[in-house]
C-alpha cells in the first residue's frame, strides 16, 4: 500500500470519528413533557437528517417541539464564517427534513425573545 493510500484511510477514519462523536453528544430538549414518547425518530436520527442539509456547522441548540400542530426536531446550526444560524426542522414521526431557514442575528434575537414569554 502506498503512503498516499494510508493517509487517505487515516483521514477518512478521523472524519468518521468526528462525525460520530458530534452526533452522539447531542441531546434534544423537550418543549413540554410527553413529546419524546410521541416521537418515532430519535434526536440522533433527526440530527443526521439535518446534517445532510447543513453538513459543515456546529449545533447550537436542539429541541423537540410542537409547531403548527406538527411534532418536529428543531436544530439551530451555526456555519463558520456565515452570520446568523441555519434552523433545520425534521419531522419527528418520519425523519424527513421539513424546512431549512437562515435566520440573521436580528431574527434569531426576536425568536428568543418570543420564546422567553
Amino acid at each position: 500500500m502506498t503512503i498516499r493510500r494510508w493517509i487517505s484511510i487515516g483521514m477518512g477514519a478521523a472524519a468518521f470519528g468526528i462525525c460520530a462523536s458530534a452526533l452522539a453528544g447531542t441531546k434534544c430538549k423537550q418543549e413540554s413533557k410527553g413529546l419524546n414518547a410521541r416521537a418515532k425518530v430519535t434526536c440522533e436520527q433527526a440530527l443526521k437528517a439535518a446534517r445532510t442539509r447543513v453538513p459543515n456547522g456546529s449545533v447550537k441548540s436542539a429541541e423537540l417541539v410542537e409547531e403548527n400542530g406538527k411534532l418536529v426536531y428543531s436544530f439551530d446550526i451555526k456555519v463558520a464564517k456565515k452570520s446568523g444560524i441555519e434552523e433545520v426542522q425534521v419531522d419527528a414521526l418520519t425523519g424527513e427534513v421539513v424546512s431549512v431557514e437562515h435566520e440573521d442575528a436580528k431574527a434569531e434575537a426576536a425568536e428568543r425573545k418570543k420564546e422567553a414569554k
